[in-house]
């Protein structure tokens, strides 16, 4: 095994999270906001921009394993694939990443967001909210979603070369099946809770929400904000356990 350049692994996670934010927050302020081009274009365009922003994400990111979310990492981390110290860098750089994302996608759409009339629908473009709230269904949902992420993200995780401590770079053609799974949890789980899947995802915008001088922006919904870091997370750490017993492998 090779020694990992933190380096170059924190620069990894943070440009692929990046990338992964600024498109993905790019499609939902396509669709929501006032007068741009894909205004009104739906839920499964989200889907599918989401399902490309990861498969963006995942290629510029190959050498720290394009993780791109804490609760990856935290799978990986239960499995003894990464270090603590490997885990707590990626989720810094996560975070980082995911903030820079989401202010990139305010600047691209900037005039747009000034004749958005809608509070809501600002924030909508940088991080998630529930159909019909109720944090305890709200929570399983994130749960659930983001358990078969994880789980099938494992279940071909020989993707490359382990050299690093990580499941080796998702790079090439090995991105194509991480991007049909995003677009198929939206598809299939995303509309009670708009899918979050990942704690960097809405924690990173919802910050860059709070602090971006969005004009007529309102709340950022705070009282919500725990749902999508801490189901992920739980989401994350179960895959994580379950998968070396039903998936029929022994992490190394």
């Amino acid at each position: 095994m090779y020694e990992v350049n933190l380096g170059l692994y924190f620069l990894s996670e943070t440009v692929g999270t990046a990338m992964l934010l600024l498109l993905g927050c790019g499609v939902v302020a396509n669709v929501a906001l006032t007068k741009t081009k894909g205004n009104g274009g739906g839920f499964l365009l989200v889907n599918w921009g989401w399902g490309l922003a990861v498969f963006a994400g995942v290629i510029v990111s190959a050498y720290s394993g394009a993780q791109l979310n804490p609760a990856v990492s935290i799978g990986l981390l239960v499995q003894g694939d990464i270090s603590v110290t490997q885990f707590g860098i990626a989720v810094l750089a996560q975070m980082l990443g995911a903030i820079i994302g989401a202010v990139l996608c305010w600047v691209a759409y900037k005039q747009h967001f000034d004749d958005e009339p809608d509070p809501a629908n600002k924030l909508g473009v940088f991080s998630t909210g529930p159909a019909i709230r109720s944090y305890g269904w709200n929570l399983m949902t994130e749960i659930i979603a983001t358990f078969v992420l994880v789980f099938v993200i494992f279940g071909f995780r020989d993707y490359g070369v382990a050299d690093i401590g990580v499941p080796g770079g998702l790079g090439g053609l090995a991105a194509v099946p991480v991007a049909l799974l995003v677009v198929g949890i939206g598809a299939s789980l995303g509309g009670p809770t708009g899918y979050a899947i990942n704690p960097a995802r809405d924690l990173g915008p919802r910050i860059a929400h709070a602090i971006l001088p969005i004009k007529g922006k309102g709340s950022s919904d705070w009282s919500y904000s725990w749902v999508p870091v801490v189901g992920p997370l739980i989401g994350g750490t179960l895959a994580g356990l379950l998968a070396p017993l039903l998936l029929g492998f022994v992490a190394a």
